[in-house]
């Protein structure tokens, strides 16, 4: 009985430790998507399918998940209750398949999700004249990537009857005639993947501890439902 008890406390605190890394990673990547928000909130009126924005938008619905996630693990670690661990397990298990599906997704069908983000974001530059918060996004995205259209310049001539926008030259003229060449779409996603590998290396290391986190609350959960049995 005290040797069941010894390996209870045991998985006990290693699932209490491994949770409270757990919920610092999900503080992490909340944090990280509260400044990619705040970095890009010029953009605001922009679709949620440019690259950034929509990184923003994922890192901060993963991290609050993760933080509310690891903060029940705690709790069932510390009261030792198997229905907080058997819920704090199905949730954790659901959020670890749904990251490696969203993972497959994207790898297998980035180039489709890359070409229906263009097709949105192209749609969205019809109203610019109209938007005034539109317009504003377009502008400061322009002049901060020193870029032209989606995915090159001409992208504006049907939108402004053949001209383009004065945030597409390096001078910020009424009349802009040979605007910047790169397209705004890929300098975007070139800024975001030069700036995301150490959020990569982040989520793989809470990757680990949400797999030995899923282990330790089945051990303590297998423990506490022993020793259940021994005390009846």
């Amino acid at each position: 009985m005290s040797v069941s008890r010894g390996c209870l406390c045991c998985v006990k605190y290693l699932m209490f430790v491994f949770n409270l890394i757990f919920w610092l990673g999900g503080c992490g990547l909340f944090g990280i998507g509260v400044w990619l928000s705040f970095t890009q909130a010029e953009f605001s009126s922009l679709p949620l399918s440019f690259p950034s924005l929509s990184a923003a938008n994922l890192l901060l619905v993963a991290g609050g998940i993760t933080m509310v996630t690891g903060f029940l693990g705690c709790l069932g670690a510390l009261k030792e209750q198997r229905c907080l661990l058997f819920m704090f397990f199905v949730i954790l298990l659901l959020l670890v398949l749904t990251e490696v599906t969203l993972t497959l997704v994207i790898h297998i069908f980035h180039d489709k999700l890359d070409s229906k983000a263009q097709g949105e974001l192209k749609e969205g530059m019809k109203i610019y004249k109209s938007e005034p918060g539109l317009k504003k996004s377009w502008d400061n995205v322009q002049k901060m990537f020193k870029c032209c259209g989606v995915t090159n310049k001409t992208d504006w001539y049907d939108v402004l009857n053949g001209t383009l926008p004065s945030s597409c030259c390096s001078v910020g003229t009424d009349q802009c005639v040979d605007g910047w060449i790169e397209p705004c779409y890929q300098k975007a996603r070139q800024w975001l993947l030069d700036n995301i590998p150490s959020v990569l290396v982040f989520g793989v290391c809470i990757g680990v501890v949400q797999i030995l986190a899923l282990v330790f609350s089945m051990l303590m959960y297998c423990q506490i439902l022993c020793a259940e049995k021994h005390l009846d």
